[in-house]
C-alpha cells in the first residue's frame, strides 16, 4: 500500500493503485475455484478471470462460470433456452421504453438523479436485466451443490462490482452532486481516497470519533491476569450482592472483545454485571510475530482452560458459568470436551452464541473451503506465520459486498461523503491477526473435515474430543439471518450435548442479532417446546413460538438459577498479590492494531 506521504506529482498514481487493489479484492473473492498458485498475493490463492462475461449467446460468457466452478460447466438446456427467450423479450421491452425507462426496485438507483437522466436510467435498467439473467444462468448450472454455490457466489460478486453506480462516469447521482457542489464533492472524494490509502482500508465509519477505553469498551474493571495469549478482565460489581458462581465470557479471537462492550446501552458485559454476576472476560492479544507458531491446542490449554482456572482461583468458586461467542464458543466447547476427558468439570453451565461445533452447515463460507485451499494454507504456515487481520476482514466484508464494500466506495469517493459514526462498524474495522498454524488446523479439522463432532476422531491437548462426555446444561443461541454461522449450524449443537438444553433463535444477523439490548425491546426471538430438539432445524422453527423483544431476558432468566446464592460483592479486583490489578480495563492488549 502506498503511503499518503507521497509527493503531489505521485498521488494520482498512488490513487490508481489503491483503486486497483479494491478491484483485485473483489476479483479474488469472486474466483473460488481450487488450484492455488504458490506465492500469490491473492488471500484465497485462486486465479482471477481474464475475460469479461458478455450477454447470453455471446462469446466469452462461459469463462466466468468455468473459472468460478474451477472446471468446465454445463447448463440445463431447457432452462438455458427459457433464460435466453426471457432475456430477448425483456431486452426488447427495455428498448421499446426508450428514454422513459426507470430502474425500479434497487436502492442504488433510487434517487431522482437516475430517473431524471435517461442515459443513466437506461444503463441502470440494462444492468439490472443483465444481472437477473446472469444469476438465472448461475442457477441453471448443472453440478453438485458446492459447485453451484461457488458459481452463484462468484457471479454475484461480479454483478455487484460491475454496477454502474460504482463508477463516476455512470453514476448520475454522484455527477449531479459534483455539479451542485461546484466540484467540492470530487475534492472531498479525493481527500477521502488519500485518507483510506494511508490507513489501508475503506472507511465504513468516522473512525476518528472513537477510542477504545474512552467511548467504546468503557465498562469499569481491571486486568487481573495476563499471559502471552490473553488478558483476563474482572469488572466492577454494580450491585451490592453478586451470585456466588462467577461468569466468564470467551469472545472470538478473530475479533476484539469489545463487540460485547460497545456502549453502556448495548453492552452485554455491562448487562451481565447489572444482573448481579461477578463478570470476567478474555481479552485476546492481537498476535504479532512472537506468536506466529501458536497452535489451536495452545489456545485451548493456555488461554481458555487457563482463564477458567484463574477465574476459579480468584473467586474461590468450585465451578463457574461460561459463555462463548462465535469462534470463542467453538474454543469453549473444545475446552469443555478436553476437561471432560480428563474427568474435570469446572464449568457448571455454558452458553453458546452463534457458535459452530458441528460444521455440516457453514453457509456461504463453504465456497472457499476445499482440499486444495486447505493444503495451500498448511504449506503457507508449515513453519509458522500470521494470517493478516486485514485479509480476514476482507473475506467477511465481501460476503455482503454491496453493504460493506461498494456502498462505502460510492459514498466516500464518488460522492465525497464522510460515513457517520457507528460503534459497531468501528469495531468491525479494528481487525486482528491469527497465528497461521492455529488457522490452518482450524480450517482442516473443522471446516473441511468436520472432525470435532466425530467422537474420538481428533485429539486436542492430548485428549480425544467427545461431546457426549460434556453433560452440563447449555443455552444455545442462533441468529435467523446469520450469514457466518447459519441458523442450521448453530442449531446443530443441540444434537451434540446430552444434558439439559435450551435453544433460542433471534432475529437479524451474526452481530445485530446477538447485540440486541433488552431495554430497547427491539426485534423478536423464538422459543421451541421444552426438551424437543428434532434433527432438522426447519422442524424446530415450525414448532417455535415468536416472542417480541430481545433474547437477553430469556437467557438471563435461564442463567440466574445456575448462578447459586447471592453473596456480598467484592470490594477489590483480583485476589491478593497473585492476581493483583495490573491495569484498568480494557487493558492494553485490545488496543494493539494489526
Amino acid at each position: 500500500m502506498t503511503s499518503g506521504k507521497n509527493s503531489p506529482p505521485n498521488w494520482l498514481e498512488s490513487a490508481q493503485q489503491f483503486q486497483q487493489n479494491l478491484i483485485s479484492q473483489w476479483t479474488q473473492l469472486a474466483q473460488t475455484m481450487p488450484g492455488a498458485a504458490a506465492g500469490s498475493s491473492n488471500p484465497f490463492a485462486m486465479p482471477v478471470p481474464t475475460a469479461m462475461p458478455t450477454m447470453p449467446g455471446m462469446a466469452g460468457m462461459g469463462d466466468l462460470f468455468t473459472q468460478a466452478a474451477g472446471q468446465g460447466v454445463s447448463f440445463d438446456p431447457a432452462k438455458l433456452l427459457e433464460i435466453q427467450n426471457a432475456y430477448l423479450k425483456d431486452v426488447t421491452g427495455l428498448w421499446n421504453q426508450g428514454p422513459h425507462v426507470k430502474p425500479a426496485g434497487d436502492r442504488r438507483f433510487a434517487s431522482d438523479a437516475w430517473a431524471g437522466n435517461p442515459v443513466a436510467a437506461f444503463a441502470a435498467a440494462s444492468y439490472l436485466l443483465n444481472a437477473r439473467t446472469l444469476m438465472a444462468m448461475a442457477d441453471a448450472v448443472q453440478g453438485d451443490a458446492k459447485t453451484r454455490s461457488r458459481v452463484r457466489f462468484a457471479v454475484q460478486q461480479w454483478i455487484d462490482a460491475s454496477a454502474p453506480s460504482n463508477f463516476l462516469a455512470f453514476n448520475a447521482e454522484a455527477q449531479k452532486k459534483a455539479i451542485d457542489t461546484q466540484g467540492e464533492s470530487i475534492a472531498k472524494g479525493v481527500a477521502n481516497l488519500l485518507h483510506d490509502m494511508k490507513q489501508g482500508h475503506v472507511s465504513m465509519t468516522d473512525e476518528s470519533v472513537f477510542e477504545v477505553g474512552k467511548n467504546v469498551a468503557t465498562t469499569e474493571g481491571a486486568v487481573v491476569f495476563e499471559n502471552e495469549l490473553f488478558q483476563l478482565i474482572e469488572y466492577k460489581p454494580l450491585t451490592a450482592k453478586v451470585y456466588e458462581r462467577p461468569f466468564l465470557l470467551v469472545p472470538p479471537c478473530i475479533n476484539k472483545f469489545y463487540i460485547l462492550d460497545l456502549q453502556p446501552e448495548n453492552s452485554l458485559i455491562r448487562y451481565c454485571v447489572e444482573q448481579g454476576h461477578r463478570t470476567f472476560v478474555v481479552s485476546w492479544r492481537n498476535p504479532d510475530e512472537s506468536l506466529a507458531q501458536k497452535t489451536w491446542d495452545e489456545y485451548i490449554e493456555e488461554a481458555v482452560i487457563k482463564a477458567i482456572g484463574v477465574t476459579q482461583d480468584i473467586t474461590g468458586a468450585k465451578t463457574i458459568n461460561a459463555l462463548g461467542f462465535c469462534v470463542g464458543g467453538t474454543m469453549l466447547g473444545t475446552a469443555l470436551a478436553v476437561l471432560a476427558a480428563r474427568g474435570e468439570e469446572p464449568v457448571n453451565c455454558a452458553t453458546f452464541l452463534t457458535t459452530l461445533l458441528d460444521f455440516t452447515d457453514t453457509g456461504i463460507l463453504d465456497v472457499f473451503i476445499d482440499e486444495n485451499f486447505v493444503k495451500y494454507r498448511e504449506m503457507q504456515f508449515k513453519d509458522g506465520g500470521l494470517m493478516p487481520g486485514r485479509d480476514l476482514a476482507t473475506t467477511f466484508s465481501f460476503l455482503r459486498p454491496n453493504d460493506l464494500v461498494w456502498n462505502y466506495v460510492v459514498g466516500n469517493y464518488l460522492k465525497g461523503e464522510t460515513p457517520p459514526p457507528f460503534d459497531l462498524l468501528y469495531w468491525n474495522s479494528d481487525s486482528t491477526n491469527l497465528p497461521g498454524p492455529y488457522y490452518a488446523w482450524y480450517l482442516r479439522q473443522m471446516y473441511l473435515e468436520n472432525n470435532l463432532v466425530k467422537p474420538g476422531k481428533v485429539k486436542v491437548c492430548g485428549e480425544k474430543i467427545d461431546f457426549r462426555q460434556v453433560k452440563l446444561p447449555v443455552y444455545i443461541y442462533g441468529s435467523r439471518e446469520d450469514h457466518i454461522v447459519p441458523i442450521g449450524g448453530a442449531y446443530g449443537s443441540t444434537q451434540l450435548f446430552p444434558g439439559k438444553k435450551r435453544f433460542v433463535m433471534g432475529a437479524s444477523g451474526h452481530i445485530a442479532g446477538v447485540i440486541n439490548p433488552a431495554a430497547k425491546n427491539k426485534r423478536s426471538h423464538w422459543i421451541g417446546p421444552a426438551g424437543k430438539f428434532p434433527k432438522d432445524v426447519k422442524d424446530w422453527i415450525d414448532s417455535a413460538t415468536e416472542h417480541p423483544g430481545s433474547w437477553w431476558t430469556d437467557w438471563s432468566a435461564w442463567l440466574k438459577p445456575q448462578a447459586g446464592k447471592q453473596i456480598a460483592a467484592p470490594r477489590t479486583y483480583g485476589k491478593g498479590k497473585t492476581y493483583a490489578a495490573i491495569e484498568p480495563a480494557p487493558g492494553r492488549y485490545v488496543k494493539a492494531k494489526s
